[in-house]
């Protein structure tokens, strides 16, 4: 009797939560009109590093909704992916699919896990809807909704952060982190809008050791963007169209920057034993800076002013693919303007939005500089407020 009991209650319960979801127009970042059920139970996350976001909403089990991911977090960035599994160890159980970051997945998988929604990024628009992924999807009832970190972060993030809070149910916590990232980022914008040129000159290495070849950056888009909002000149912003792609080391010769920063991460299960500078979560920073320093080595940086000024810097790759973006944004401000900025401590406000919005404690080991004391070089152009 106890047990017939107990299985009512456990039946009558989910059929009143399945009732609670409500069919609503929603809008993602592409300018759809989808119709979801709300909030959505299952989904599958087109990319698995979307749960920085997911963990914020989410934070007491982060791996309640999702049904399926695909597995970069585990590949590009293993320090936060053994963090997260330490304390959710669910997570493990979770289907994975291989495919790259123009969206191929199993679609019969994917039809079997009878997700709510399926959350893509917006760069793999064209390659689902070629693909006929997106038809045999809608055909299925499955709705997919697009949204962007790493293109357009500064215009995309606040839309991309609210339809998951909309998508989740979670809209209260969207919005409080919101907040909390626009009052970061102000302490940055308001000081350096008021910069005169010229700017310190800043090349971006995108993917630091990822490949022996020099020279990957980041144009206007991505992590361009946040050299522009911290006050820099970013030297590639108009050497090629685009927000990724690679310059010629005679271009950056030619340019002399003043600072150089590196984008980076534990590249292993990609470059085994490459010259990848481990960044994240609790790693080892002494070892961070050894690897740090066979980069002023690049002949590209020969004889620039960043290399006699000991300019040199590196910083988690995955700020460019989260919602964490306004501690880049930050950190690139202290290393580009150490006067200016001498009042700012990234790592603080990192460590507390973990406290804040994350459920996980938080632990060092995202930027590094090639001196011990981040601060103790200067840049003496552009930091005269008018």
């Amino acid at each position: 009797m106890i047990l017939r009991l107990v299985l009512f209650i456990v039946l009558l319960t989910s059929s009143v939560a399945h009732a609670e979801q409500t069919v609503t127009p929603v809008t993602d970042l592409l300018g759809r009109t989808v119709n979801i059920k709300l909030p959505v139970q299952r989904v599958i996350l087109g990319e698995g590093r979307q749960l920085y976001l997911v963990a914020m909403l989410d934070k007491e089990n982060p791996a309640k909704r999702i049904v399926a991911w695909r597995k970069d977090l585990i590949q590009s960035d293993p320090a936060t992916w053994q963090q997260y599994r330490q304390q959710f160890p669910q997570l493990e159980k979770i289907p994975t699919f291989g495919g790259s970051e123009q969206g191929t997945f199993d679609i019969e998988q994917a039809i079997n896990l009878k997700p709510d929604v399926i959350i893509m990024n917006m760069d793999a628009r064209n390659a689902i809807v070629d693909s006929g992924y997106e038809a045999a999807l809608a055909s299925a009832g499955i709705p997919i909704v697009y949204v962007d970190f790493r293109y357009d972060p500064i215009a995309h993030i606040p839309p991309t952060v609210k339809l998951f809070g909309e998508l989740f149910g979670q809209s209260e916590r969207s919005e409080a982190y919101l907040k909390f990232r626009d009052s970061e980022l102000q302490r940055v914008i308001s000081r350096t809008l008021k910069l005169q040129k010229p700017l310190p000159k800043v090349f971006l290495e995108r993917l630091g050791g990822y490949s022996e070849e020099c020279c990957m950056t980041f144009g206007k888009g991505s992590f361009g963007r946040f050299v522009k909002l911290a006050g820099g000149d970013n030297i590639a912003a108009n050497l090629a169209p685009g927000s990724f792609f690679t310059l010629n080391p005679e271009k950056v010769i030619a340019a002399n920057p003043d600072v150089v920063i590196l984008t980076s991460g534990n590249f292993q299960a990609f470059v085994p034993g490459g010259r990848w500078i481990p960044l994240g979560p609790g790693v080892n920073i002494e070892e961070s800076r050894r690897k740090l320093a066979w980069f002023t080595t690049r002949p590209a940086y020969a004889d620039s002013t960043a290399r006699r000024n000991s300019a040199f810097f590196a910083i988690w790759h995955q700020f460019y693919n989260s919602p964490y973006d306004v501690i880049a944004i930050q950190q690139l401000a202290r290393w580009i303007h150490p006067q200016l900025f001498a009042d700012l401590a990234p790592d603080d406000t990192f460590r507390r939005m973990h406290q804040e919005f994350l459920p996980v404690p938080y632990q060092s080991g995202y930027m590094v500089s090639l001196k011990k004391e981040e601060n103790n070089h200067d840049v003496k152009s552009g930091t005269t407020p008018r």
